[in-house]
């Protein structure tokens, strides 16, 4: 070997790691690395959640189905204490939705009014098909395969079970931009289902009161004493005025409908007449429902109504903030224009 020349062989002799152990353990007693992740994967809280139903026929608190499944899966204290990274949510409690979440859309479960969960006929029999433990791939069955299907607003007629299209399979190649993408597009649906599920159960003045709260928000009035709430007994049909100038010279009519059926063609033209008794010429029909395809032909054959169904409201609730909130998730991306020593 040359003198003066490197080696790695040489440079990290033991007896120089024995010199510098000592100072590498003051380092390390100074770092404090964050604990590991101990709760389990939502999948994973899926059986759970079933068990613990299934022993309450009669629905029982989504709290209660939290904490049950966190005992059943061994978690301690302090893994009940863990906090999304946003720091929104305990982890625990965000992995257990979206157990539920899916067990929903399986068909096997049911949220029969806020806070609340419950088997269905279908989710019972299961129980009682697959004894405990659940093999593995039905577990992921139910964790993956029903992602696409349309969950049903709550005291809705039943009708043929048709699923949305399906999201995009991540895979195993996808960036981490395009798996953080394709988690927003869920995480959006399934707000806008909760939304209609909790707007399903609220009464409908308070009803009518979000809707005017989320036209507001999208810029209809000067303020929020333009947005009137009318509805009532003997209100014709109109179960709110905008008023688009100060001096109430231009006016919108809102009619909002709470309803489980579809809004059909008899509705929207009950509508159409109530406008023309108030000699106006723009209304907005919102229902968290859906509108047949007659009551859309109406609406496309007359001038001045716009309809907005129940996806569509959530949507625009999600999009104004209303009644929803949202986190801010920081991505770190390298500015390389710091970087760059020729800039001027």
């Amino acid at each position: 070997m040359v003198r003066g020349t490197f080696s790695p062989a040489r440079a990290w002799r033991p007896t120089v790691v024995a010199r510098l152990a000592p100072t590498l353990g003051r380092i390390s007693s100074r770092v404090h690395y964050p604990p590991q992740m101990t709760v389990p994967t939502y999948d994973q809280f899926i059986e759970p959640i079933l068990r613990f139903l299934a022993k309450n026929p009669e629905g029982a608190p989504a709290k209660s189905a939290h904490d049950a499944a966190a005992s059943s899966l061994g978690l301690s204290d302090e893994d009940r204490l863990l906090m999304l990274s946003s720091g929104s949510q305990l982890v625990y409690k965000n992995r257990a939705g979206w157990a539920h979440d899916r067990l929903k859309r399986a068909g096997l479960s049911s949220s029969p009014k806020r806070g609340v969960w419950r088997l269905t006929p279908e989710g019972a029999a299961f129980v009682k098909a697959h004894p405990s433990p659940l093999p593995a791939d039905v577990t992921q069955k139910l964790a993956m395969d029903f992602i696409g299907v349309k969950l049903k607003v709550p005291g809705a007629p039943d009708e043929p079970s048709v699923p949305s299209a399906a999201p995009p399979a991540v895979p195993s190649v996808a960036s981490p931009d395009d798996q953080l993408e394709l988690a927003v597009i869920e995480l959006r649906k399934s707000a806008k289902a909760e939304l209609l599920e909790i707007l399903a159960t609220v009464s409908p003045s308070f009803f009518e009161r979000v809707v005017l709260d989320l036209l507001h928000e999208m810029g209809y009035g000067a303020n929020r004493a333009d947005l009137q709430q009318v509805g009532g007994p003997g209100d014709a049909g109109i179960d709110g005025v905008i008023s688009l100038d100060r001096l109430g010279l231009e006016k919108v009519y809102v009619q909002a409908k709470r309803w489980q059926e579809n809004i059909s063609r008899p509705h929207l033209q009950a509508f159409y007449g109530a406008l023309a008794g108030q000699k106006a010429r723009k209304g907005v029909f919102i229902t968290t429902s859906l509108f047949s395809n007659q009551a859309r032909d109406y609406a496309k054959s007359v001038e001045g109504i716009v309809l907005i169904d129940g996806p569509r409201l959530a949507g625009l609730m999600i999009d104004y903030g209303v009644g929803v909130s949202a986190r801010v998730v920081k991505i770190p991306k390298i500015d390389s224009d710091y970087f760059d020593e020729n800039a001027a």
